[in-house]
């Protein structure tokens, strides 16, 4: 009658099912996911460090082991400069070393079982992940002017690939990681009473992305990626002009079913684009026949940082949808290169990556196999641009531009057309008063 010992396994876990609270604390635990292939396959280069490995998922991978020596390197300045033994080190994260094994959905059982090794890939990485943060803002630098990691010419060359890899989901460590290695540093008791430098960390990793943040509060994170995250949709600044168009969700209820045009036919329409540029990504709002939207620069590490980021909402239960919604959006109103030459020169993108045609593609591509909440406020937003353009001097203004002021024979053939018209009136005119 089959396998006894799965049957009884089976009977116990229905038994079980009525209580779900351990089950629910080890899913709230996960910060940190290995990409499926269905998801990694659309574009594997994005997902897979190439510089250096953090954490468990690409540890001792062939192209990465060159990096372990600076990794030790690092580890020896670091307790150089704090005056303490490893041991330190190693005490303050095995006290919470089980919450660091389970933010990995999934982790290995070979470093499930190896605490000792995980510890030490813990020690290492999270060492040199805060010197390359600290040596990103030109913080305290003793390394030799020859480093080839951490001197000048190691910060131009090889620094910018290692913080890209930084920003993959699967080449994350756990925020605790650094906070504890940072109270180590300060000389807090971490072992006995494990705390948190929460801030310092969120503050040291925003100043290595963003230059000039606007900083502000933003407790308990998970890791790198989900800093940045926050602060793309965090307020940057104090805007002095207050828009009084609906802002997302607001007095409207989604339809789920509204297509939204591209930037040139929207522009055709008579919509207007408008840059906020202290705006969050999540910031976008409609009125008045004016589309505002944040500021977005596009460079060479763009597309990873934004599939790593669509990939973390996609898996962390909780998340929000914030980044997917805009990243769906503006592939709607990208369509070709056309379009983005039109936000260009609206202020809303900066391209530094070279042609339109190379930013169209990329917002595209972006878009490939996501799936977008039908409760998004952004559909909001569809569902109002969608019925200005239904309007029906709108549409009229839409189909006189398109057909007639695109092409620049149409254009001279109808300047000549009203020539030919008004000439017309005038003969006709003149016959008459001749008659008289």
């Amino acid at each position: 009658m089959g396998d006894s010992k799965w049957v009884i396994d089976v009977n116990d876990g229905v038994k079980q099912m009525g209580d779900t609270s351990k089950m629910r604390q080890q899913w709230e635990k996960h910060s940190i996911y290995e990409v499926p292939a269905s998801v990694k396959d659309l574009n594997k280069k994005a997902y897979m460090p190439q510089t250096v490995s953090f954490g468990p998922y690409h540890h001792g991978e062939a192209h990465l082991k060159r990096m372990e020596e600076h990794k030790h390197r690092a580890l020896l300045h670091f307790l150089r400069r704090c005056g303490k033994p490893v041991e330190s080190c190693l005490d303050a994260l095995d006290k919470v070393v089980q919450d660091l094994k389970d933010s990995y959905e999934p982790l290995d059982p070979k470093w499930a079982d190896d605490t000792a090794g995980f510890l030490k890939m813990m020690t290492l990485d999270g060492c040199f992940m805060l010197e390359i943060l600290r040596a990103s803002v030109d913080e305290s630098n003793d390394y030799d002017s020859k480093d080839p990691i951490f001197s000048k010419h190691g910060k131009l060359y090889i620094m910018p690939h290692i913080r890209r890899d930084m920003l993959m989901l699967e080449n994350q460590i756990p925020m605790r990681v650094l906070e504890q290695l940072l109270e180590v540093e300060k000389g807090s008791n971490v072992i006995n009473n494990p705390v948190k430098d929460t801030e310092s960390v969120n503050q040291l990793i925003l100043k290595s992305w963003f230059p000039k943040p606007h900083y502000s509060e933003m407790g308990d994170c998970l890791h790198v990626l989900d800093v940045y995250r926050r602060n793309l949709l965090q307020q940057k600044g104090n805007r002095k002009k207050k828009h009084k168009g609906r802002p997302l969700g607001q007095d409207m209820k989604p339809s789920g079913d509204e297509i939204i045009r591209s930037a040139t036919e929207l522009n055709e329409a008579g919509i207007r684009f408008k840059v906020n540029k202290n705006a969050s990504l999540k910031d976008i709002t409609f009125a008045g026949g004016v589309l505002r939207l944040p500021l977005i620069v596009v460079d060479d590490a763009t597309e990873s940082i934004f599939l790593n980021l669509i990939a973390f909402e996609r898996f962390h239960v909780g998340a929000g949808n914030e980044i997917t919604s805009y990243i769906f959006f503006m592939d709607n109103i990208i369509d070709n290169a056309m379009d983005v030459a039109l936000l260009h020169s609206s202020g809303i993108i900066q391209n530094a990556i070279g042609s339109d045609k190379a930013v169209a593609k990329l917002f595209n591509s972006l878009s490939k196999d996501i799936t977008l909440d039908p409760e998004s406020s952004l559909d909001v937003v569809h569902k109002m641009v969608s019925e200005y353009c239904k309007k029906r001097l709108n549409r009229w203004r839409a189909n006189l531009i398109h057909t007639y002021f695109r092409n620049p024979w149409a254009i001279l053939s109808l300047i000549a057309a009203i020539f030919l018209f008004a000439l017309t009136i005038v003969q006709t005119v003149y016959t008459i008063l001749g008659v008289k």
